[in-house]
């Protein structure tokens, strides 16, 4: 079992919540569980309601549609992202490659928490400004 601390610097690494103080990050890993899936476990499936993202600490997980392959994510790669802020269904299924351990922040977790942590709400709008100005950037 990971300690708070130790979660806190893995969720500092995911790009969503680069700016969001370290303290409020405290708050956000007490809500982060581990959960553990065995290879050839079906995580999430493509249309699937979109309810919690995930971070793989050990082990792979295979992003794909149908046979199709779209990525794969591996220690430390954070999955599933956008559905802390998406009601959307998933877009694509996610399958444990190998046995995995991986760090699972649920939506509405999350949610309750943005209420009472304001600082994480700016924090992930910051990256969210940022990645949009970047991409306006590369499309001028």
């Amino acid at each position: 079992m990971l300690s708070i601390v130790e979660k806190v610097i893995l969720l500092q690494n995911i790009d969503v919540f680069s700016e969001v103080p370290t303290e409020q990050l405290a708050s956000l890993a007490s809500i982060a569980e581990e959960v553990e899936y065995i290879k050839g476990d079906v995580i999430y499936k493509e249309h699937d309601p979109s309810d919690a993202l995930y971070l793989v600490l050990e082990g792979k997980v295979k992003l794909h549609r149908g046979d199709q392959e779209i990525s794969t994510a591996e220690k430390d790669d954070a999955f599933g992202t956008w559905a802390l802020f998406d009601e959307e269904p998933r877009v694509v299924t996610a399958t444990a490659a190998a046995d995995c351990r991986l760090l699972r922040v649920d939506r509405e977790d999350f949610i309750d928490l943005l209420a009472d942590h304001v600082q994480i709400a700016q924090g992930v709008i910051k990256t969210v400004v940022k990645r949009l100005r970047n991409l306006v950037e590369r499309v001028a």
